[in-house]
This record gives C-alpha cells, sequence and structure tokens, in this order.
C-alpha cells in the first residue's frame, strides 16, 4: 500500500504541474482527481490505469455526455451535434411524464396502460421489508402476485409523476428585502415559497414544492400528480436482485436482477396510464445511444472549497463515526437469529454502503495534492471575477459561505443529535440522539399540532399544507414495529447521545430520567401506545393542550428536546438563508463568465441524462458492455456456488429453459448518481430498454464531476427481465402485460 500511494501522489502531482502550465480546462482536471480520490483507496490495482485515464479524460472530456439536465432546458444542441438526432418536446413531455418518483428514494417509470411501475429490487426493498413478517419474508423469498387480487399494498409508500415546472425566481428573491437580518430573511422567503405552494396546489390538485437550484441561484415550482395506494406484483429473490453481494459491489461485470414491479391504484382501481413506456423485449445494442430519466438525489459539484473544507473535516468523520457504530450494532443484532436478520436488513445495508462510500470520500479528501488542486480549480473561477469590475463584489460571497458554514459547525452537534442527523431527501430522517420509529410518530405528531395552529407561511416546510398528504401517509404507516428492534436502535442512540455530551449534561440527565440508556429505552418503548395506528389518528386530531394530556413516554420525550431542537434549526437555517443569497451571486457570475447553457447540482428532482452503452478499458483489458445468462452460471461455478454466488434452487432447475445468450446487464457512460437507482434507459424511439441499479466503482466521481473514460452507469438489460419472467419465474401473464401482448 505504501508503494501504491507513493506513485498516487506522484502522479497527482505530475497532473497537477500539467494543469499550471496550460491552464486547460479545470473541469477536466477535477474530473481525473475525483476518479482518483476514490479508486486509489478503494482498489489499489486499478493505479495502473491512472495514466491512460489521464491522456484519455484531457482529450475526450470537453466532448462527453455530461449532465443532469432539466426537462425544461435539455441539451438539444449538444445532442444534435453530437450524435444527428434530437428529441422532439412530444418525445421528452411523454419521457417526463412516464417517469415516477419513490418517497423512500429512487426512481422508477410507468410500463403498462394499467398502472405497471417498475424499479429496482433494492428501492423496493422498504416496501417488501414492511409487508413481510416472520412466516413470508418477501425480501429474501421473492414474490409474485399472478393475479391482481393478490397484489399487496404497500405500508406508506408515495409515487410522484412531474406534472409541469415553472421558473419562480423573481417571486422568492423578491420577499427577501435588502437590509434583512439572515433569520428575517429567511422567513421571508419561507413565507414566499410557502404561497406559491399554497396557491399552485389550490388551482391544479396537485403536490407543488419549490425546489432550490444553483445552490440559491434559482427556484423553480414542481407539480406533481401523487398515488398512495401501491401494491407488489413482482419481486426475485434478494440473492437474484444482489448476486455476488458485497464482493461484486461497485464492480462490473455484473449479474443482478435487481428490479421491482408495482401497480398503482386510484379510487381501487389499478390506474389508466396515458404516458407510459414501451417495452423493448431486445434490449439496446452496443454504441447505441440512450436517455435516462430519474431523480438524481444531489451532487456537489457547485460547491466552494469552504464547503468541501467542512465535509471533510468535520462532516465526513461524523457520518463515519455514525455508520460505522450503527453497523456494528446492526450487525450484531443480526447474527443472533434469521429474524433479527430480516427485521435489520434494510437499515444494515443502507448503514454498510453509506459507511463504504463515506470513507473512501474521506480519504481522497485528506490528500494534500488532491486538495491543491481542488484550490486552483476554484481560484481560477475566483479569478475571472475579480478581473470583471461588474462582478467583483461578487468576491465577498465566498467568505460568507465560509463564515456560515463555521456558525453551522459551533451548532451542529445539537442540530444532528437532536433535529436531524444529515440532510433529507423524504419526509423524515431522525436525530441522531433518537432513532426509533416511535420517537418518529411522537416527532410528527407534536410538530403536526404545533404547525397547524401557526400561518401556512411560517411552518416548517414539511408540516405546509403543500406536504399534507405525504405527512399523513408516514403518519398513519401500517409499518410493524417490534419492541426489541425499537430498545436495540433507541438504546444505542441514547448512548450515543450522552457520550457525545456528557452523562452530566442538564438535557441529557433529562432525557435519560435517571435511567440508564437501556432502561430509558424499554421504559419509552413499552409505555408508549404509538404502535397503534388508530391512537395516532386520534392524536392527530386534537390540540396541544390535549396531545399533553394524553402522557404517552415518547410525546413526553418529543416535547422535551423540541426545544433546543427548534433553536438549533433557527439557526441553521439562518446560516443557510446567508449561504443562498452568497451562492446566488456565484451563480450569476458563472453565468456571466461561462454561459448560461449548464446544469445545477441534483436536487432529487427529475432530470434527463443521455450517453451510449459502451464497455471500457481496466488493467489493460477491454470490459464489454454487456454480460449474459451464461456468464451468472459462470461467475457462481467459479464459486462453487457458495454466497454470496449462490444460485436459488429455481435458477438452478430452470438453467436448461434459457436461452443463455441473452444480455444480463450492461453499462453506459450516462451521468448518474445515487437516487437514479430505478431509472428507466430508454432509446431514440423512447423504447424501455434497461433500468439502472449501480454505478462502477469508477463513477463514485460523479458525485463532484462527470468522466466518461472509466465510470459507467449500470443497468439490468430489458431482454434479462422478459426472459427471467417466462422461463425462471412463469410470471408469463406480466411479460404480456410488459411487452403489450395484453
Amino acid at each position: 500500500m505504501k508503494s501504491s500511494r507513493s506513485i498516487f501522489r506522484r502522479l497527482v502531482r505530475n497532473i497537477a504541474t500539467f494543469y499550471n502550465q496550460t491552464r486547460n480546462s479545470c473541469r477536466v482536471l477535477v474530473g481525473v482527481l475525483c476518479w482518483l480520490m476514490f479508486t486509489a483507496f478503494s482498489n489499489a490495482r486499478k493505479l495502473a490505469l491512472v495514466t491512460i485515464v489521464c491522456v484519455i479524460g484531457v482529450t475526450t472530456a470537453t466532448r462527453a455526455d455530461e449532465g443532469m439536465w432539466l426537462f425544461s432546458a435539455p441539451p438539444l444542441k449538444q445532442i444534435k451535434e453530437k450524435y444527428q438526432f434530437e428529441p422532439t418536446p412530444q418525445r421528452l413531455e411523454h419521457l417526463q411524464k412516464a417517469s415516477v418518483r419513490f418517497n423512500s428514494g429512487g426512481s422508477g417509470s410507468f410500463v403498462s396502460a394499467n398502472g405497471l411501475v417498475i424499479t429496482n429490487h433494492h428501492v423496493g426493498a422498504d416496501t417488501l421489508q414492511k409487508i413481510s413478517d416472520e412466516k413470508h419474508n418477501y425480501l429474501r423469498d421473492g414474490f409474485y402476485a399472478s393475479t391482481q387480487a393478490n397484489e399487496i399494498k404497500s405500508a406508506d409508500l408515495e409515487l410522484n409523476v412531474l406534472i409541469s415546472t415553472e421558473d419562480v425566481t423573481a417571486q422568492v428573491n423578491g420577499a427577501v428585502k435588502s437590509g434583512l437580518a439572515p433569520d428575517q430573511a429567511s422567513a421571508a422567503r419561507g413565507n414566499a415559497i410557502a404561497q406559491i405552494e399554497e396557491e399552485s396546489k389550490e388551482k391544479t390538485g396537485l403536490r407543488s414544492n419549490v425546489v432550490t437550484l444553483y445552490q440559491g441561484g434559482a427556484y423553480h415550482l414542481y407539480r406533481y400528480k401523487r398515488y398512495d395506494d401501491i401494491r407488489v406484483v413482482f419481486a426475485p429473490e434478494q440473492q437474484m436482485a444482489f448476486f455476488g453481494g458485497d464482493p461484486d459491489n461497485f464492480e462490473y461485470p455484473r449479474f443482478d436482477l435487481d428490479i421491482c414491479v408495482f401497480r398503482v391504484y386510484e379510487n381501487g382501481q389499478p390506474a389508466k396510464i396515458g404516458n407510459f413506456l414501451k417495452f423493448n423485449p431486445h434490449g439496446p445494442s452496443d454504441g447505441e445511444l440512450i436517455f435516462v430519466s430519474g431523480s438524481p438525489a444531489k451532487t456537489d459539484r457547485q460547491l466552494t472549497l469552504d464547503e468541501l473544507a467542512d465535509m471533510r473535516d468535520r462532516f465526513l468523520p461524523y457520518l463515519l463515526r455514525m455508520f460505522n457504530r450503527r453497523e456494528v450494532v446492526g450487525t450484531a443484532y443480526s447474527e443472533r437469529s434469521f429474524e433479527n436478520a430480516r427485521r435489520a436488513h434494510d437499515d444494515l445495508l443502507g448503514d454498510q454502503n453509506n459507511r463504504k462510500r463515506y470513507d473512501g470520500y474521506l480519504a481522497g479528501l485528506l490528500d494534500p495534492q488532491i486538495w491543491s488542486a481542488l484550490q486552483s480549480r476554484e481560484q481560477k473561477l475566483r479569478d475571472a471575477i475579480a478581473r470583471d469590475p461588474k462582478l467583483r463584489s461578487t468576491g465577498t460571497a465566498y467568505d460568507r459561505i465560509k463564515n456560515a458554514q463555521d456558525e453551522i459547525a459551533k451548532i451542529a452537534p445539537v442540530y444532528n443529535y437532536l433535529e436531524i442527523e444529515r440532510p433529507r431527501f423524504t419526509a423524515y430522517r431522525a436525530p441522531r440522539a433518537l432513532v426509533s420509529n416511535l420517537f418518529k410518530y411522537a416527532r410528527l405528531l407534536i410538530r403536526a399540532v404545533d404547525e397547524r395552529a401557526k400561518p401556512n407561511g411560517e411552518r416548517i416546510p414539511e408540516f405546509r399544507d403543500s406536504a399534507r398528504e405525504s405527512l399523513e401517509l408516514e403518519l398513519f404507516s401500517t409499518e410493524p414495529i417490534y419492541d426489541d428492534y425499537e430498545i436495540l436502535r433507541l438504546t444505542d442512540s441514547l448512548t450515543d447521545f450522552a457520550s457525545q455530551f456528557g452523562a452530566d449534561d442538564p438535557l441529557v440527565q433529562k432525557v435519560l430520567a435517571g435511567k440508564s440508556p437501556h432502561a430509558r429505552a424499554v421504559e419509552l418503548v413499552s409505555g408508549s401506545k404509538l404502535k397503534d395506528v388508530a391512537m395516532r389518528k386520534d392524536l392527530y386530531r386534537k390540540d396541544a393542550t390535549a396531545l399533553q394530556a394524553a402522557h404517552d413516554p415518547m410525546i413526553d420525550l418529543a416535547r422535551l428536546v423540541d426545544g433546543p431542537a427548534r433553536n438549533a434549526r433557527k439557526t441553521y437555517d439562518a446560516q443557510e438563508e446567508i449561504k443562498k443569497q452568497a451562492y446566488s451571486e456565484i451563480a450569476k457570475a458563472r453565468f456571466a463568465i461561462q454561459g448560461t447553457s449548464s446544469y445545477p447540482d441534483a436536487t432529487f428532482t427529475l432530470r434527463l441524462s443521455y450517453g451510449t452503452v459502451r464497455g471500457y478499458e481496466q488493467d489493460g483489458k477491454r470490459i464489454p458492455a454487456f454480460t449474459d445468462f451464461a456468464g451468472l452460471y459462470q461467475r457462481s461455478a467459479e464459486h462453487d456456488n457458495k454466497p454470496p454466488f449462490d444460485l436459488p434452487q429455481r435458477w438452478i432447475d430452470k438453467k436448461s429453459n434459457l436461452d443463455l445468450a441473452t444480455h444480463f446487464n450492461f453499462v453506459s457512460d450516462a451521468d448518474i448518481i445515487g437516487g437514479n437507482s430505478g431509472s428507466p434507459v430508454v432509446n431514440k424511439s423512447g423504447e424501455f430498454v434497461g433500468i439502472i441499479f449501480d454505478g462502477n466503482i469508477q463513477s463514485l466521481v460523479l458525485d463532484c464531476i462527470y468522466t466518461d473514460t472509466q465510470a459507467r452507469a449500470v443497468s439490468v438489460d430489458s431482454a434479462a427481465i422478459i426472459e427471467a419472467l417466462r422461463k425462471v419465474y412463469d410470471a408469463n401473464a406480466l411479460a404480456d402485460e410488459l411487452v403489450g401482448a395484453k
């Protein structure tokens, strides 16, 4: 490892020198460096490829298929110039309205007129786990409803379909008058956003959300049709969805049937869908132009160096400590019994993936040579700003961002432990000190009641009228609650809280109420009545006085920590307002210097990406774009059919039925990130030819910059889906509906 790191550092110095001499595209440089930061520390054997990456990256990145584009501003010129093809507005609108967003985190698409939606197994895993029990482990064993009557309703799943967008930047910014203090400006902006959302919802009946773009450079109103009667139709065994397990994770070739099929209902009947994707049962071909439509969660491509420094020095170490701790606790619990493993599976898998992701990211940001190159990137823009008299005042925006980050760091422990552990993309995320579903319901109840008494514009965003249906869906979830698992997680988070602030801290003492973390967790979980959905519905209708009179221990605890949590949130929001205003100035300067034809960072809203199906070079070897069924069986045989390369018995029994030359997975250079899981891959005709489920290890660069040298999006081929449904799962009725034969 010492030798590998030495090679890595020498190479980074050479690249930095090259950059300083040529001042060529800094975007290309950062693309190379970000790839290096992940690859060098994640897999040392890939270092031999670095020189190839640098040479190819510098010569091709400016022609690469970069971007997670707004559907309202697609890159039509770039596509036409490179591919002599231009998607029509009608085709793009059809794709937009055939795409869906999962509130559990992920993407999907309509694939039949009768409400079928396809996504990934790992996106559907949350629902599969919630509908399972000790006798039915649908997450592990799979599920197929041969008739609509057998389809199982999800506990709390919501799907959103983007209907329209509108630029409301002028309205939002116009509400923030000059001279307002940060907390006043934040309140004014929030009030304007709430009014826009409320008026839109009243006018259209659609879910309406104002989305911040360019870190505050623009604000767009997104209108969604929402569905909340979602039923499971099909899921393969987990072993087929995640074949190869951790050893193959982030690698390629892959052989995963990572799909899950739902059906959307309205008024108790399958929804009639006008915009759905025609299912092409043959899949794409090598070199073919493809498009990806999905909801990428978050990218950091436009953050300042001070934001990245805060991530390196404070936030990433904080996250790693949290996920390492949870992984240890979840693993120990899971190893005690098969039932424990079932209950904890989804949480544990998430903890493991996050730990791996952030560990590699931190290792890269700690390298001095990489940091020097990132400084050069930012300095180039700042120098251009300083040279332009009209833009020169923008230079102070960087200082304001740094100062705001410093203030956030001061209140971060209280904010993260009592308000929210990390940024949310869905309705709720736990505070680090109180990880418990019962506490979630208690917090949602007290805040729903408190916020309801305020004018809509003064409420916390997730409690505005525009979010009411989504709030109630989560609050009244029928997800099963297991006391032992609740106690385990709450004990650990309370212990973590006491360790962070000290056992003598006044608030820690009030929270623990004179008991050990375990004894307090047992008291809270066993004494709470919030497991009962009917009880939650009844309490939700009450006012604050009546809610307090319920004397539920979990509600009392939520009330106890609500004051300091809200105070921390108020400070955090005020500092975020300072950053939004500063980033707005930087965005305007960037547009003036570089032009306006750019895409914003990902925001868990619908985006369009494009590229081609193509393999890549690795370790001097050509990696083909496609894998096939024959490779699946070969991979299993190489490991004696032992976990995690073991095949379910039905796949062994049905092998002779299969056309082993059928394509299984494929890679493309489309620009994707977390949140794109489940995104449809379509051809020029708008036909469904695959579904995104992962990226290779080189694609981790896409958090900060796009590169197409080796980074690839990994998809399940539509041909594999049909082959498996018909010949392995005997799901001919479902296959017929997908291909339009029914």
